[in-house]
Protein backbone atom coordinates (compact mmCIF):
# COMPACT_ATOMS: atom_id res chain seq x y z
CA UNK A 1 0.00 0.00 0.00
CA UNK A 2 1.15 3.21 -1.08
CA UNK A 3 1.61 5.80 1.99
CA UNK A 4 -1.96 7.75 2.85
CA UNK A 5 -2.90 11.27 4.63
CA UNK A 6 -4.29 10.65 7.68
CA UNK A 7 -5.89 12.79 9.78
CA UNK A 8 -5.97 11.65 13.94
CA UNK A 9 -8.74 13.22 16.54
CA UNK A 10 -8.79 12.43 19.71
CA UNK A 11 -10.87 14.03 22.57
CA UNK A 12 -8.14 13.68 25.25
CA UNK A 13 -9.44 12.80 28.74
CA UNK A 14 -8.65 15.02 32.06
CA UNK A 15 -6.67 12.33 33.67
CA UNK A 16 -3.88 11.33 30.53
CA UNK A 17 -4.96 7.53 30.76
CA UNK A 18 -3.78 4.37 28.25
CA UNK A 19 -5.94 5.68 25.69
CA UNK A 20 -4.01 8.88 25.24
CA UNK A 21 -0.66 6.92 25.04
CA UNK A 22 -1.97 4.57 22.64
CA UNK A 23 -3.39 7.19 19.83
CA UNK A 24 -0.10 9.42 20.12
CA UNK A 25 1.84 5.76 19.47
CA UNK A 26 -0.46 4.58 16.79
CA UNK A 27 0.22 8.13 15.24
CA UNK A 28 4.43 7.43 15.39
CA UNK A 29 4.15 4.02 14.09
CA UNK A 30 2.10 4.88 11.20
CA UNK A 31 4.42 7.88 10.27
CA UNK A 32 7.03 5.39 10.75
CA UNK A 33 5.15 3.10 8.45
CA UNK A 34 5.45 6.14 5.71
CA UNK A 35 2.02 7.57 6.25
CA UNK A 36 2.00 11.87 6.20
CA UNK A 37 0.12 12.31 9.59
CA UNK A 38 -1.30 15.27 11.27
CA UNK A 39 -2.69 14.95 14.93
CA UNK A 40 -5.89 16.84 16.25
CA UNK A 41 -6.03 17.00 19.88
CA UNK A 42 -8.94 18.04 21.94
CA UNK A 43 -8.57 18.37 25.89
CA UNK A 44 -10.80 18.15 28.44
CA UNK A 45 -8.76 20.98 30.12
CA UNK A 46 -11.02 22.92 28.40
CA UNK A 47 -14.04 22.75 30.11
CA UNK A 48 -13.38 25.11 33.25
CA UNK A 49 -16.66 25.53 35.14
CA UNK A 50 -19.86 25.14 35.68
CA UNK A 51 -21.28 27.17 32.13
CA UNK A 52 -18.32 25.04 30.31
CA UNK A 53 -19.52 21.69 31.27
CA UNK A 54 -23.83 22.88 31.24
CA UNK A 55 -22.64 23.77 27.31
CA UNK A 56 -20.46 20.40 26.61
CA UNK A 57 -23.15 18.43 28.07
CA UNK A 58 -25.82 20.57 25.89
CA UNK A 59 -23.75 20.01 22.90
CA UNK A 60 -22.57 16.17 23.36
CA UNK A 61 -24.83 14.78 20.66
CA UNK A 62 -23.71 17.71 17.91
CA UNK A 63 -20.57 19.74 18.83
CA UNK A 64 -20.33 22.18 16.38
CA UNK A 65 -17.41 23.86 17.18
CA UNK A 66 -15.32 20.96 17.58
CA UNK A 67 -16.66 19.98 14.18
CA UNK A 68 -16.04 22.93 12.65
CA UNK A 69 -12.60 22.48 13.66
CA UNK A 70 -11.96 19.03 11.89
CA UNK A 71 -14.14 20.18 8.80
CA UNK A 72 -11.37 23.18 9.00
CA UNK A 73 -8.41 20.57 9.36
CA UNK A 74 -9.79 18.08 6.71
CA UNK A 75 -9.73 21.17 4.16
CA UNK A 76 -6.35 21.97 4.25
CA UNK A 77 -4.64 18.44 5.45
CA UNK A 78 -6.77 16.98 2.81
CA UNK A 79 -6.77 13.34 4.35
CA UNK A 80 -7.69 9.97 2.62
CA UNK A 81 -8.43 8.98 6.24
CA UNK A 82 -9.85 10.40 9.08
CA UNK A 83 -9.25 8.43 12.32
CA UNK A 84 -11.58 9.25 15.70
CA UNK A 85 -10.61 7.73 18.38
CA UNK A 86 -12.30 9.81 21.79
CA UNK A 87 -14.95 12.05 20.13
CA UNK A 88 -16.76 12.55 23.65
CA UNK A 89 -17.50 15.39 24.86
CA UNK A 90 -16.05 17.94 22.30
CA UNK A 91 -15.98 16.56 19.01
CA UNK A 92 -19.29 14.05 19.28
CA UNK A 93 -20.00 11.57 16.70
CA UNK A 94 -21.82 14.07 14.17
CA UNK A 95 -18.16 14.86 13.06
CA UNK A 96 -18.08 11.23 11.01
CA UNK A 97 -20.95 13.17 8.56
CA UNK A 98 -19.07 16.24 8.50
CA UNK A 99 -15.87 14.40 7.21
CA UNK A 100 -17.94 12.14 4.53
CA UNK A 101 -19.58 15.63 3.09
CA UNK A 102 -15.68 16.59 2.78
CA UNK A 103 -14.79 12.92 1.36
CA UNK A 104 -12.67 11.32 2.77
CA UNK A 105 -12.57 7.85 4.95
CA UNK A 106 -13.78 7.29 8.21
CA UNK A 107 -12.47 5.02 10.40
CA UNK A 108 -13.26 5.07 14.25
CA UNK A 109 -11.98 3.03 16.96
CA UNK A 110 -13.73 1.98 20.09
CA UNK A 111 -11.55 1.70 23.08
CA UNK A 112 -14.72 1.82 25.56
CA UNK A 113 -17.98 0.88 25.41
CA UNK A 114 -19.66 4.86 25.56
CA UNK A 115 -21.36 4.05 21.92
CA UNK A 116 -23.86 2.08 23.72
CA UNK A 117 -23.18 2.99 27.30
CA UNK A 118 -23.70 6.13 29.27
CA UNK A 119 -21.04 5.00 31.32
CA UNK A 120 -18.99 4.19 28.68
CA UNK A 121 -18.05 0.49 30.90
CA UNK A 122 -20.83 -1.90 30.73
CA UNK A 123 -20.81 -2.13 34.30
CA UNK A 124 -23.33 -1.02 37.18
CA UNK A 125 -23.32 -1.20 41.39
CA UNK A 126 -19.48 -3.26 41.30
CA UNK A 127 -21.59 -5.96 38.44
CA UNK A 128 -21.05 -6.41 34.47
CA UNK A 129 -24.45 -4.39 32.73
CA UNK A 130 -25.98 -4.51 29.05
CA UNK A 131 -29.43 -3.20 29.75
CA UNK A 132 -28.37 -0.61 27.04
CA UNK A 133 -26.46 -2.54 24.59
CA UNK A 134 -30.13 -3.92 22.89
CA UNK A 135 -32.36 -1.28 25.00
CA UNK A 136 -33.03 2.33 24.83
CA UNK A 137 -29.77 4.14 26.71
CA UNK A 138 -31.75 6.38 28.52
CA UNK A 139 -32.61 3.16 30.98
CA UNK A 140 -29.01 4.71 32.48
CA UNK A 141 -30.24 8.04 33.42
CA UNK A 142 -32.29 6.33 36.45
CA UNK A 143 -29.16 4.80 37.86
CA UNK A 144 -26.76 8.17 37.11
CA UNK A 145 -24.60 5.70 35.17
CA UNK A 146 -22.43 8.57 34.12
CA UNK A 147 -20.50 9.81 37.22
CA UNK A 148 -23.11 9.22 39.36
CA UNK A 149 -24.83 12.25 37.59
CA UNK A 150 -28.67 11.58 36.14
CA UNK A 151 -28.71 15.32 34.51
CA UNK A 152 -24.81 13.78 33.45
CA UNK A 153 -26.51 10.57 32.70
CA UNK A 154 -29.07 12.25 30.42
CA UNK A 155 -26.78 14.12 28.22
CA UNK A 156 -24.88 11.02 27.18
CA UNK A 157 -27.78 8.99 26.59
CA UNK A 158 -29.27 11.84 24.38
CA UNK A 159 -26.02 11.58 22.21
CA UNK A 160 -26.17 7.90 21.94
CA UNK A 161 -29.97 7.76 21.15
CA UNK A 162 -29.74 10.61 18.62
CA UNK A 163 -26.88 8.81 16.86
CA UNK A 164 -28.87 5.78 16.73
CA UNK A 165 -31.85 6.85 15.54
CA UNK A 166 -30.02 9.00 12.66
CA UNK A 167 -27.61 6.11 11.58
CA UNK A 168 -24.88 7.78 12.09
CA UNK A 169 -22.97 4.22 12.49
CA UNK A 170 -24.42 2.64 9.98
CA UNK A 171 -23.97 5.17 7.20
CA UNK A 172 -21.45 7.74 8.33
CA UNK A 173 -18.32 5.50 9.63
CA UNK A 174 -16.78 3.21 7.00
CA UNK A 175 -15.03 1.45 9.58
CA UNK A 176 -14.80 0.41 13.33
CA UNK A 177 -12.13 -0.87 14.58
CA UNK A 178 -12.51 -2.55 18.08
CA UNK A 179 -9.72 -4.13 20.08
CA UNK A 180 -10.80 -8.03 20.98
CA UNK A 181 -13.20 -10.44 19.68
CA UNK A 182 -15.53 -10.11 22.83
CA UNK A 183 -15.55 -6.53 22.02
CA UNK A 184 -16.68 -6.73 18.49
CA UNK A 185 -19.38 -9.06 20.21
CA UNK A 186 -20.89 -6.51 22.02
CA UNK A 187 -20.95 -3.79 19.02
CA UNK A 188 -22.61 -6.34 17.05
CA UNK A 189 -25.37 -6.25 19.60
CA UNK A 190 -25.46 -3.04 20.11
CA UNK A 191 -26.23 -2.57 16.04
CA UNK A 192 -23.53 -1.96 14.30
CA UNK A 193 -23.22 -3.57 11.22
CA UNK A 194 -20.79 -6.64 11.82
CA UNK A 195 -18.87 -6.38 8.36
CA UNK A 196 -17.72 -3.08 9.68
CA UNK A 197 -15.74 -4.63 12.37
CA UNK A 198 -12.23 -5.28 12.84
CA UNK A 199 -10.68 -6.73 15.03
CA UNK A 200 -6.78 -5.09 15.88
CA UNK A 201 -5.14 -4.72 19.13
CA UNK A 202 -2.93 -1.85 20.10
CA UNK A 203 0.80 -2.23 19.54
CA UNK A 204 3.51 -1.85 21.35
CA UNK A 205 6.93 -1.12 20.15
CA UNK A 206 9.68 -4.34 22.01
CA UNK A 207 11.39 -3.61 24.55
CA UNK A 208 13.90 -5.95 23.95
CA UNK A 209 14.31 -10.12 25.46
CA UNK A 210 13.37 -10.21 28.81
CA UNK A 211 15.89 -11.01 31.04
CA UNK A 212 17.10 -14.40 33.18
CA UNK A 213 17.25 -12.39 36.64
CA UNK A 214 14.80 -14.22 39.29
CA UNK A 215 11.80 -12.61 39.61
CA UNK A 216 10.19 -12.21 42.72
CA UNK A 217 6.90 -9.53 43.26
CA UNK A 218 3.94 -9.26 42.03
CA UNK A 219 2.76 -6.09 40.37
CA UNK A 220 -0.17 -3.92 40.02
CA UNK A 221 -0.29 -0.85 38.01
CA UNK A 222 -3.52 0.85 37.00
CA UNK A 223 -6.02 3.60 38.08
CA UNK A 224 -6.69 2.95 41.78
CA UNK A 225 -10.81 2.94 41.00
CA UNK A 226 -13.63 0.25 41.93
CA UNK A 227 -13.75 -1.06 38.41
CA UNK A 228 -10.27 -1.90 38.08
CA UNK A 229 -10.98 -4.44 41.56
CA UNK A 230 -8.83 -2.57 43.49
CA UNK A 231 -10.76 -4.13 46.38
CA UNK A 232 -10.68 -7.10 45.87
CA UNK A 233 -6.94 -6.64 45.58
CA UNK A 234 -6.85 -5.12 48.99
CA UNK A 235 -8.41 -7.75 50.28
CA UNK A 236 -6.57 -11.07 48.57
CA UNK A 237 -2.89 -8.88 49.33
CA UNK A 238 -3.78 -9.35 53.52
CA UNK A 239 -3.94 -13.12 52.77
CA UNK A 240 -0.32 -13.35 51.02
CA UNK A 241 1.28 -12.91 53.36
CA UNK A 242 4.35 -10.74 50.85
CA UNK A 243 3.56 -7.24 49.77
CA UNK A 244 2.32 -5.67 46.11
CA UNK A 245 3.64 -3.38 44.07
CA UNK A 246 0.82 -0.84 43.22
CA UNK A 247 1.77 1.91 41.05
CA UNK A 248 -1.13 4.34 39.82
CA UNK A 249 -3.25 7.08 41.31
CA UNK A 250 -7.74 6.94 41.62
CA UNK A 251 -10.08 7.45 43.65
CA UNK A 252 -9.20 4.57 45.85
CA UNK A 253 -6.14 5.61 46.66
CA UNK A 254 -6.91 6.56 50.05
CA UNK A 255 -8.55 3.46 51.02
CA UNK A 256 -5.06 1.59 50.38
CA UNK A 257 -3.05 4.23 52.58
CA UNK A 258 -1.71 1.70 55.21
CA UNK A 259 -3.35 -1.76 53.85
CA UNK A 260 -1.37 -4.88 54.83
CA UNK A 261 0.23 -6.19 51.82
CA UNK A 262 0.23 -3.03 49.80
CA UNK A 263 3.22 -1.10 48.76
CA UNK A 264 1.60 2.43 47.47
CA UNK A 265 4.51 3.88 44.44
CA UNK A 266 2.03 6.61 43.15
CA UNK A 267 2.29 7.63 39.64
CA UNK A 268 5.41 6.28 38.12
CA UNK A 269 7.00 7.29 34.37
CA UNK A 270 6.17 4.51 31.99
CA UNK A 271 9.85 3.73 31.93
CA UNK A 272 9.62 2.72 35.38
CA UNK A 273 6.42 0.84 35.23
CA UNK A 274 8.40 -1.09 32.34
CA UNK A 275 11.58 -1.58 34.14
CA UNK A 276 9.50 -2.94 37.50
CA UNK A 277 7.21 -5.26 35.17
CA UNK A 278 10.47 -6.97 33.79
CA UNK A 279 10.90 -7.72 37.29
CA UNK A 280 7.65 -9.19 38.39
CA UNK A 281 6.60 -12.39 39.27
CA UNK A 282 3.20 -11.36 37.99
CA UNK A 283 1.47 -8.81 36.82
CA UNK A 284 -2.00 -8.96 38.54
CA UNK A 285 -5.43 -7.11 36.53
CA UNK A 286 -8.08 -8.23 38.73
CA UNK A 287 -10.82 -6.03 36.83
CA UNK A 288 -14.49 -6.13 37.60
CA UNK A 289 -15.60 -4.73 34.36
CA UNK A 290 -15.25 -5.28 30.14
CA UNK A 291 -11.58 -4.07 30.10
CA UNK A 292 -10.90 -2.90 26.16
CA UNK A 293 -7.42 -4.05 25.77
CA UNK A 294 -5.52 -2.72 28.96
CA UNK A 295 -1.73 -2.27 27.34
CA UNK A 296 -0.50 -3.48 30.97
CA UNK A 297 -1.49 -6.50 29.60
CA UNK A 298 0.84 -5.76 26.43
CA UNK A 299 3.89 -4.51 28.34
CA UNK A 300 3.75 -7.50 31.14
CA UNK A 301 4.07 -10.30 27.95
CA UNK A 302 6.03 -7.86 25.76
CA UNK A 303 7.92 -8.06 29.29
CA UNK A 304 8.01 -12.10 29.13
CA UNK A 305 6.04 -11.35 32.74
CA UNK A 306 2.24 -13.59 32.93
CA UNK A 307 -0.74 -11.96 33.80
CA UNK A 308 -2.96 -13.19 36.47
CA UNK A 309 -6.19 -11.73 35.36
CA UNK A 310 -9.87 -11.49 36.22
CA UNK A 311 -11.96 -14.47 34.21
CA UNK A 312 -14.37 -11.85 32.70
CA UNK A 313 -15.22 -10.18 29.08
CA UNK A 314 -11.83 -9.51 26.60
CA UNK A 315 -9.42 -10.61 29.71
CA UNK A 316 -10.52 -14.13 29.42
CA UNK A 317 -9.49 -13.80 25.77
CA UNK A 318 -6.15 -12.41 26.75
CA UNK A 319 -4.81 -14.69 28.93
CA UNK A 320 -4.55 -18.31 28.38
CA UNK A 321 -5.05 -19.96 31.84
CA UNK A 322 -2.03 -21.77 32.84
CA UNK A 323 -0.07 -21.18 29.75
CA UNK A 324 0.30 -17.03 29.79
CA UNK A 325 -0.74 -16.49 33.01
CA UNK A 326 -3.86 -17.76 35.45
CA UNK A 327 -7.26 -16.37 35.23
CA UNK A 328 -9.67 -15.86 38.94
CA UNK A 329 -13.01 -15.28 39.52
CA UNK A 330 -13.59 -11.20 39.37
CA UNK A 331 -14.51 -10.04 42.78
CA UNK A 332 -12.95 -13.26 44.69
CA UNK A 333 -10.13 -12.22 46.94
CA UNK A 334 -9.45 -16.00 47.95
CA UNK A 335 -8.93 -17.04 44.65
CA UNK A 336 -6.83 -13.99 44.05
CA UNK A 337 -4.65 -14.53 46.82
CA UNK A 338 -4.48 -18.64 45.87
CA UNK A 339 -2.74 -17.59 41.89
CA UNK A 340 -0.98 -14.89 43.47
CA UNK A 341 0.71 -17.70 45.58
CA UNK A 342 0.82 -20.21 43.23
CA UNK A 343 2.91 -17.99 41.21
CA UNK A 344 4.85 -16.35 43.93
CA UNK A 345 5.76 -20.65 45.07
CA UNK A 346 6.31 -21.93 41.38
CA UNK A 347 8.92 -19.66 39.85
CA UNK A 348 9.69 -22.59 36.81
CA UNK A 349 6.07 -22.74 36.15
CA UNK A 350 5.92 -18.92 36.01
CA UNK A 351 8.98 -18.52 33.76
CA UNK A 352 7.31 -20.78 31.52
CA UNK A 353 4.20 -18.68 31.23
CA UNK A 354 6.34 -16.09 30.97
CA UNK A 355 7.92 -17.16 28.10
CA UNK A 356 4.32 -18.36 26.48
CA UNK A 357 3.73 -14.33 26.85
CA UNK A 358 6.74 -13.18 25.59
CA UNK A 359 5.87 -15.56 22.42
CA UNK A 360 1.96 -14.20 22.23
CA UNK A 361 3.48 -10.64 21.98
CA UNK A 362 5.60 -11.35 19.08
CA UNK A 363 2.98 -12.89 16.88
CA UNK A 364 -0.26 -10.31 17.50
CA UNK A 365 1.09 -7.04 19.10
CA UNK A 366 4.44 -6.01 17.95
CA UNK A 367 4.21 -2.45 16.20
CA UNK A 368 4.77 -3.83 12.51
CA UNK A 369 2.01 -6.55 12.84
CA UNK A 370 -0.89 -4.06 14.40
CA UNK A 371 0.27 -0.93 12.05
CA UNK A 372 0.20 -3.77 9.22
CA UNK A 373 -3.50 -4.32 9.95
CA UNK A 374 -4.34 -0.46 10.85
CA UNK A 375 -3.33 0.18 6.75
CA UNK A 376 -5.18 -2.56 5.83
CA UNK A 377 -8.14 -1.55 7.51
CA UNK A 378 -7.14 2.22 6.07
CA UNK A 379 -7.11 0.65 2.51
CA UNK A 380 -10.77 -1.04 3.52
CA UNK A 381 -12.30 2.32 4.57
CA UNK A 382 -10.77 3.87 1.51
CA UNK A 383 -12.53 1.32 -1.01
CA UNK A 384 -15.90 1.40 0.90
CA UNK A 385 -16.11 5.61 0.67
CA UNK A 386 -15.21 5.29 -3.15
CA UNK A 387 -17.83 2.59 -3.53
CA UNK A 388 -20.51 4.85 -2.06
CA UNK A 389 -19.30 8.13 -2.20
CA UNK A 390 -21.56 11.32 -0.73
CA UNK A 391 -23.54 12.86 -3.67
CA UNK A 392 -21.83 16.30 -4.46
CA UNK A 393 -24.95 18.33 -3.86
CA UNK A 394 -24.96 17.21 0.01
CA UNK A 395 -23.93 20.30 1.74
CA UNK A 396 -22.20 19.88 5.26
CA UNK A 397 -24.92 21.76 7.46
CA UNK A 398 -27.64 19.46 5.69
CA UNK A 399 -25.37 16.18 6.99
CA UNK A 400 -24.87 17.94 10.45
CA UNK A 401 -28.31 18.84 11.42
Amino acid sequence: MSARRVLIVHNRYQIRGGEDAVVEREAAALARAGCTVETLFFSNDDIKGPVDRLRAAFEAPHARRGIARVVEAVRRFRPDVVHAHNTFPLVSPGVFAAVRAEGAATVQTLHNFRLACAGALLMRDGQPCETCVTGSAYAAVRHGCYRGSKIGTFAVARMIERHRRIGTWTRDVDAFVVLTPFARGRFVAAGLPPERIVVKPNGLPDPGEPSEAPRQRILFAGRLSREKGVETLKAAAAQLGQSIDVAGEGPLRDTLEGAPGIDLLGTLPGAEVQARMARAAALVVPSLWYEGLPMVVAEAFAAGTPVIASRIGALADLVEDGVTGLLVTPGDPDDLARAMARILADPPAARRMGQAARAAYLRDWTEEATTSALLSIYRRACAARAAAPLPLTTPVLEIAR
